[in-house]
């Protein structure tokens, strides 16, 4: 009886070791039968985590860990970029009614709207782009957009809309933007029909009437395209000279 109950444990144990082993290979550990069985389950291997996992965990960190962060470099330029030395053209924009939304501010896709505008104006008034299909030898197809919200501002407000250039290749362009909200003053900025009509550059008077500080910032990357085929087409040269103007030492 003492033999048989023997030989059941023995037999237990072997099954109970055949079964575990498979596993105990996975986490990497030795053979169970080498003594290490015990010391390889209690310690199992560190999980492999995910590039998705960590960028997510990053996320959570505080800035100051925050390894993917942006570095005091890029601070430093998206600093600069709020300021007006950093744009060459500027136009007032006149808000809408039918820009605030529910929230009583201007809402945050119109603000592309503002920094089309001021783009298409200059191209058109100091470029000569001719806007009609039928009659132009290129348009300029809009590839990337992008804006960084820092302050509100809403209807009646009059901003004042800032475009420099930042790169012109053989058929794109890059554009650094931004929209400066008026001095928190009694009286209203004074906007005649010139400045709307033909805007302004870097150090009329008129700046003094606006926020030295952008309330928004952004960036667009235009691709001229031969109307006939949508392909890329080189820029003229007189087009060219007209983008070169905005470049300034503020493109970094």
């Amino acid at each position: 009886m003492v033999a048989h109950v023997a030989r059941d444990r023995y037999s237990f144990k072997q099954f109970l070791l055949a079964s575990v082993e498979p596993h105990a290979r996975i986490l990497g550990s030795a053979s169970p039968r080498s003594g290490t069985l015990r010391n390889s389950l209690s310690r199992p291997a560190p999980r492999q985590q995910s590039p998705a996992m960590t960028c997510w965990v990053s996320r959570l960190l505080p800035r100051k860990v925050h390894s993917l962060g942006t570095s005091r470099k890029s601070q430093r330029v998206m600093d600069c970029h709020r300021h007006h030395e950093a744009y060459g053209y500027f136009l007032p924009i006149q808000t809408r009614w039918q820009d605030n939304d529910q929230y009583g501010h201007v809402n945050n896709a119109v603000y592309y709207s503002y920094f089309d505008t001021i783009i298409n104006h200059y191209l058109i008034r100091y470029c000569g782009l001719r806007t009609g299909l039928l009659t132009s030898p290129m348009v300029g197809f809009m590839v990337t957009n992008r804006c960084t919200f820092h302050t509100p501002i809403s209807f009646p407000q009059v901003p004042v809309a800032a475009l420099a250039v930042e790169k012109v290749g053989h058929s794109s362009v890059h554009y650094r933007l931004a929209l400066f909200p008026p001095k928190a003053t009694k009286e209203l900025p004074s906007v005649n029909h010139w400045d709307l009509s033909d805007g302004f550059f870097f150090g009329h008077p008129k700046l003094a009437h606006f926020d030295s500080s952008a309330c928004t910032t952004g960036s667009s990357v235009h691709v001229f395209v031969n109307p006939a085929t949508s392909k890329p087409t080189g820029l003229p040269e007189d087009f060219r000279e007209g983008l070169l103007r905005l470049m300034s030492p503020a493109s970094v």
